[in-house]
């Protein structure tokens, strides 16, 4: 049983990929033509014409991703809450597999009723969150292009 819980639960975090896609879609639609065109005047391979224009176009886009799916990833509750059957199953079923940060935080606060604890722990989870979207802003400006050159 513990085998089929994580296929599962990509397959369910697949399920809203669709709006990313239309994000990354309008991205590649305002990529410049031209910046294309003068690459295959200069003998671009494809490779080259993704690595070199495509790729840096895109590229506060993919931050915007990145920074969201960082959040989102620490804060995955619904889904293994609903696949481990809530509170009458017990959370974190099967074998404790679906027991993430946030349903842990969950039982502590509403199941056990350890509110003190629970708020530490949302605490906790806000500060860590904050650490990995602060460093990612301040390393961005390494690997994100904007149009135009501004910041």
């Amino acid at each position: 049983m513990d085998v089929l819980v994580w296929p599962g639960l990509v397959l369910l975090g697949l399920w809203g990929v669709g709006n990313l896609m239309i994000i990354f879609l309008a991205a590649l639609l305002d990529v410049p033509g031209q910046l294309y065109e003068a690459a295959d005047i200069e003998g671009a391979s494809p490779w080259q014409r993704f690595r070199n224009i495509t790729l840096p176009m895109i590229s506060p886009v993919i931050f915007f991703s990145v920074v969201i799916g960082v959040i989102d990833g620490f804060q995955y509750f619904t889904e293994g809450y609903v696949a481990s059957g809530g509170p009458q199953q017990g959370l974190g079923s099967p074998q404790g597999s679906l027991l993430f940060y946030p349903i842990w935080l969950y039982q502590q606060g509403f199941q056990y009723f350890h509110m003190g604890y629970a708020a530490a722990m949302a605490w906790i989870l806000f500060l860590i969150i904050m650490a990995c979207t602060f460093t990612l802003i301040r390393t961005s400006n390494r690997w994100v292009f904007y149009q135009g050159g501004f910041r």
